[in-house]
């Protein structure tokens, strides 16, 4: 299944990715959607951008037919969390994430603010205007099971990856190495304004101007490389596979200091 929608909150594009995994970019940001669309649980993970909530609510509904069991985060920032108040109260599910993200989802802590300094292009030279305040999700909110298993994902199993955030995670289905990545690792330079329209895919670390523990960043990049995944959705940028995948993982892993890691920044020392 394969579609793509203009609707009235903005353009979002929806791809099928395997017969149970999809994902929607709103945006700048991707929401993945994990599970059949003929039948059966099914869960969102990421909720894009706030401005995008009713077309992604729309593009959900033509998919599935039916509403999520539960919403997953990677993590909070705001391209991520964008009416994930707003989805979970309408649809009445439950919101997992880490319980290190827990203070930034129930407006305890706000996320340290962005890093324009870090170069790279206009998407991180305006990265200050971008929201790092905490939302409020409430009781609605619950910490992933300290076991490593996702909700109503019985295959998946949730891993650590912070440095772009305390409680980041990313999912991983063992059966076929299939990696749900947030933005421990992406595929597109996303401080670039011309790299997010034109979706060339390459991998990178994390988002740079909103990234403010590098050595955890690293440690979890090499984390990820070690499972060699045959398959990874990342939050920002298209789907990737195969030996451009593997390959793209490890000399990331190998050369993160030089070709992730900024030369000057706020958070860089």
């Amino acid at each position: 299944m394969n579609g793509k929608s203009m609707l009235k909150t903005g353009t979002i594009d929806s791809e099928q990715v395997t017969e149970d995994l999809g994902y929607v970019r709103t945006l700048i940001a991707n929401v993945i959607l994990v599970g059949h669309p003929a039948g059966g649980d099914w869960v969102l993970v990421d909720t894009g951008l706030g401005p995008t909530v009713t077309a992604l609510e729309e593009e959900v509904d033509r998919i599935y037919g039916r509403p999520p069991k539960a919403i997953i985060l990677t993590h909070g920032h705001f391209d991520h969390v964008g009416g994930v108040i707003t989805l979970a109260e309408k649809w009445n599910v439950p919101v997992y994430a880490h319980q290190l993200e827990l203070p930034f989802l129930t407006g305890k802590q706000d996320y340290p603010p962005a890093d324009p300094s870090v170069g790279g292009g206009l998407m991180a030279g305006i990265s200050l205007v971008y929201p790092h305040k905490a939302i409020d999700l409430g009781d609605r909110v619950k910490g992933l099971p300290e076991d490593g298993s996702v909700p109503f994902l019985p295959q998946w199993r949730w891993i650590h990856t912070p440095g772009h955030s305390p409680g980041h995670v990313s999912l991983f289905r063992d059966r076929d190495r299939t990696l749900i990545a947030g933005d421990a690792i992406i595929t597109v330079k996303q401080e670039s304004a011309l790299a997010v329209v034109s979706q060339e895919v390459e991998l990178h670390g994390p988002p740079a101007y909103f990234t403010p523990d590098w050595e955890l960043a690293k440690a979890s990049v090499l984390k990820l490389a070690t499972l060699r995944p045959e398959l990874a959705i990342t939050g920002h940028g298209q789907p990737v596979s195969g030996q451009v995948l593997q390959e793209g993982l490890e000399y990331l892993a190998r050369h993160f200091d030089e070709v992730a890691v900024p030369e000057q920044g706020r958070y860089v020392d």
